[in-house]
Formats: structure tokens, sequence, C-alpha cells
């Protein structure tokens, strides 16, 4: 499409020629002739400059150069979601049924049009709701219940008697269910503790590719409504995520853990076992949780502690080397006066 009909459909205003077509998304630094692309961090000023694109859409107080047509919107990353639908490929069509090579229990109770990929293998008690996606290679295991509308992408692996809700997306190789990581330390050696509790799935909740999410040691681990969880990430036995939480890749969380509603955890944080994380706190990237976050607080840093505390030890930390040289070039001064 035009130009001048994408500022149309995004509710923008436009500086510059409308006529151009419009055949794709890319990036600032990738993008070519016949792109569109956006601009919101101002670390890619000069990119905006350089790029290639036909068009990029920017906030509406943005007033840089920029050597292609601009569409300035009130939110660029809410038009850029929009605009990523419009040029999204068409999705792949499922195929409703079951597949031939799937090994499916008797007893295995379906929803209405759901689709079971090859290779799948489903254990007895097994239930499955409306419109359901069951991609090649996935295992789901006995006593298992899946509301509607969920889709599970090739080889994950779902442990027994876990129970989703609606909605509920799961990518490659992701592990629900496993066991927790408990043993009793003995003089023989380690002795496993059973981990005979299971893990709740709420609605609307999107698991990243091998992500791993424990059972409970008893009673459950809980991912609340609305939970996204990047890819890589383990989450313990019997921890609890509250509602709309988003966790970034390569976090860990220790056991019996509880998260609140609405946190954001940055990639490779670490948090302790047998803390409380506030609604809305936010765990800046690579932070190591070793007490309490307290609500709406942002921590960061190792032993993590409140951000711009965390900010100003780490710039105290850059001018050690400095320091130290000024350290001795005052001993050696000292030691020139003492003589």
């Amino acid at each position: 499409m035009t130009i001048a009909e994408i500022v149309e459909k995004l509710e923008g205003v436009l500086k510059g020629d409308g006529s151009i077509e419009i055949t794709g998304l890319a990036g600032l630094r990738d993008a070519e002739s016949g792109d569109i692309t956006f601009f919101t961090n101002p670390r890619y000023t000069s990119a905006v400059r350089e790029t290639r694109a036909s068009a990029v859409v920017v906030s509406k107080d943005w007033d840089g150069a920029c050597p292609c047509a601009v569409l300035k919107v009130s939110d660029p990353d809410k038009a850029f979601l929009k605009l990523a639908a419009m040029f999204a490929p068409e999705s792949v069509e499922v195929v409703l049924g079951i597949h031939a090579t799937a090994v499916v229990a008797e007893d295995v109770k379906f929803g209405a049009n759901i689709s079971v990929g090859p290779y799948c293998v489903i254990e007895p008690g097994v239930r499955i709701g409306d419109r359901s996606v069951i991609s090649a290679g996935c295992y789901i295991g006995y006593g298992t219940v899946m509301g509607d509308d969920c889709r599970l992408y090739p080889h994950v692996t779902i442990r027994e008697r876990t129970v989703t809700g609606d909605r509920v997306m799961i990518h490659n190789g992701a592990v629900i269910g496993s066991d927790g990581f408990g043993y009793s330390r003995e003089e023989s050696g380690w002795k496993k503790i059973p981990q005979v509790g299971f893990v709740e799935i709420g609605d609307d909740v999107e698991i990243g590719a091998n992500a791993s999410i424990d059972r409970a040691r008893f009673g459950k681990t809980v991912i609340s409504n609305g939970v996204k969880i990047d890819n890589l990430v383990q989450v313990a036995h019997n921890v609890k995520i509250g509602e709309n939480t988003a966790i970034a890749s390569q976090v860990g969380i220790s056991g019996s853990t509880t998260i609140g509603r609405n946190v954001m955890i940055g990639g490779q944080a670490g948090l302790a076992g047998h803390l409380e994380v506030g609604d809305q706190a936010v765990v800046g990237g690579g932070a190591g949780v070793t007490k309490d976050v307290s609500p709406r607080t942002y921590v960061s840093g190792y032993p993590a502690m409140p951000h711009k505390k965390a900010a100003k030890a780490h710039a105290h930390m850059m001018r050690l080397p400095d320091l130290k040289q000024r350290v001795k070039q005052l001993e050696k001064r000292i030691e020139e006066l003492e003589k």
C-alpha cells in the first residue's frame, strides 16, 4: 500500500511523498527502498539520518533530519504493531484432526476443531479444549488438562497433571512440569525428594522456546493470567508469578519465590529462593536478587539494590583504576616527605 494509505490507517501526519508504495517492514539499518521502519530510541538518531527506508514512523514531537518520508504518530510502538499486522505473512494453515502417526490414549478427550501433528504422544486422562493445536513431536503427560485455543509448537513437553487455561502459547522445546531440584543430603550422597505437585498456567500466557517450569514439591507452581515468559527462562518448584508479569530471556527464579502482578524482570537476572517481589516492581537485567523487593521499585546490580544506588556504585567501581594510581602517587609523596 502507499505511504498515504498507511498514514490514514495509523491516524498520523505525513511529511514527504505519500504516493510511494511500501512492500515490507525492516529495522533502521536493514531497511531498503520500499520498506517502512520506525524510530523511538535516541541512540539511533544517526541511523535515522542514514536509513535507506522509504518511510519512517516517529513520535509526533520529533523534528530531526531524515532522508525519507516521515509518519508522525502519537505512539510509534503501537503504530508499528498495526503495521506488523498489515504486512505479516499469511499464517500457515492448520490441518484439523489427528495425524496417523500420533500415539493417543483411548480415553483422551478432545474438544472441537483440534489439530494433533505427526509423532505426538498423548497419555491417558488428558483433556484438550476446542480449537487447540498440538504441533509435531509434542508430549502431553497423564492427566493434563488444557483449555481452548491453546497452541503447542513442535517438541514441547508437558508432564503429568499440568493444568493450563485458554489461549496458552508454548514455543519449541519448552518443558512444563519437570521435577523440581529437590534433594536431601545424606552420608551416602544425595537422596531425591519426590516432587508430587503440579504446574497451573492461567489464560493468555506465552512461554518461550526452551523455557523450563518445574512442578511443585507439593501444591502447585503458578503462572497467572497474562504472564509472558521469554526463551531459556528457569522457573523452579513452587514459584508463583502474578498476572501480566513479563520475564526476559535467561532469568532464573529459585524455588518458592513469589512474584507480584505487572512485574518486569530483565534478561539474565537471578532470584534467590523464598523471596517476594512486589507488584509493579522492575528487576534490571543481570541483577542478583537476594532479598525481598518492595512494590513499585526498580532494582539492579549485584546484590540487587535501588537502581540509582546501583548506578552510583558502578560509577565508583569504574574509577578504581584511577584511584589506585592516585593512591600510589600519594604514598610515594608521603614517603618523600617522611625522608
